[in-house]
């Protein structure tokens, strides 16, 4: 659905879904003053999921904002807001109140009841900032780290000589 204000020059979709190349936006709702994609901020809200080619979030609500037409960051809340990297061999998974995407400076900041899981080694803190490149992790703030023992598969007994 569209309902378009042109004295307030604000535009609200209803079931809104936006493709752009392999990025693709998915809310209940949107909202935004700028209908092109040059340089404009759209807010989105109910089930909102941002799906990239190696990386995912989710979310109650999500504000996105558009530069050279292309999402340059997404700034996502719920309880908690989820997001996702696939890579090679593994995949990194985290949550928050608050995930800060910059998808030019390629880190993710994780606010508020931040937890991140890569492979076996699990972080906590009150703030986290991911790399999204380098995959390391930063907290200025006081962490738990977990790391979980690699699992070995039992021996098979050896036959009698």
């Amino acid at each position: 659905s569209l309902d378009f204000d042109s004295q307030k020059g604000v535009v609200e979709y209803g079931a809104v879904t936006i493709t752009q190349g392999q990025i693709r936006i998915t809310a209940d709702r949107a909202v935004t003053t700028g209908v092109d994609f040059e340089d404009s901020k759209w807010q989105f809200s109910g089930t909102v999921r941002i799906s990239m080619p190696e990386s995912a979030l989710a979310s109650d609500t999500a504000e996105v904002r558009f530069a050279a037409g292309e999402i340059a960051s997404a700034v996502v809340t719920g309880g908690p807001a989820t997001f996702t990297q696939q890579r090679e061999d593994e995949q990194s998974e985290g949550r928050a109140n608050r995930i800060d995407y910059d998808l030019k400076r390629g880190t993710v900041e994780f606010k508020g009841d931040a937890w991140l899981k890569d492979a076996r080694t699990e972080v906590t803190s009150e703030t986290l900032v991911y790399s999204t490149v380098t995959q390391r992790v930063i907290s200025d703030e006081p962490v738990v780290i977990t790391i979980q023992p690699e699992e070995k598969t039992p021996e098979s007994p050896k036959p009698p000589s």
